[in-house]
């Protein structure tokens, strides 16, 4: 078997000149790769009680769905605008040139649950920090927020630094 590694394929100057995309299809297009990848992001959990696993648009919905059956918890899509059907709660974080807002159903997380928050990478921290603040306003406690892959060159951990962060890769 290779590593997980190996099946993260390089996209050079997408989505724009100069950014170097991971591209995980290659990985959930082999099952042993995908069951591989998986037990690893089990592993640092394995003596945590977990309520629930909030999974980011759209990435982070192929292995946090994964999770959530694993961890016998909820699964919780968090989406862009407009894209959930009920009653939602939002939240707006800085990107390098403007803004974006992500959204969760505000009946999600009650008071107290124990909370996974998944995605397939940690950049620059954006997204994962505004999906925390979410839980919290919703009285989630964050067990971990865990990621396959981490550019470590981009910071991302710092917005992070009071939660607990797992990551398979390393670039």
């Amino acid at each position: 078997m290779k590593t997980i590694e190996s099946f993260i394929r390089d996209i050079h100057d997408f989505p724009k000149p100069g950014i170097v995309f991971k591209d995980l299809t290659p990985l959930l297009n082999n099952p042993e790769a995908t069951n591989l990848c998986l037990q690893q992001l089990l592993t640092p959990l394995a003596h945590q009680r977990i309520d629930k696993v909030v999974g980011m648009e759209a990435r982070g919905f192929f292995f946090g769905t994964l999770l959530a059956q694993k961890l016998n918890a909820g699964f919780i899509p968090v989406r862009k605008p407009g894209k959930l059907p009920y009653n939602t709660i939002s939240e707006t974080y800085a990107l390098e040139y403007g803004s974006d807002t992500l959204e969760i159903h505000a009946d999600a997380i009650q008071p107290g649950d124990r909370v996974l928050i998944h995605d397939d990478v940690l950049a620059t921290g954006g997204t994962a920090e505004a999906v925390c603040k979410l839980v919290e306003k919703l009285g989630g406690a964050i067990v971990q927020c865990n990621f396959i892959m981490e550019l470590e060159f981009l910071n991302g951990k710092d917005r992070l630094n009071k939660y607990s962060i797992a990551s398979i890769i390393k670039y």
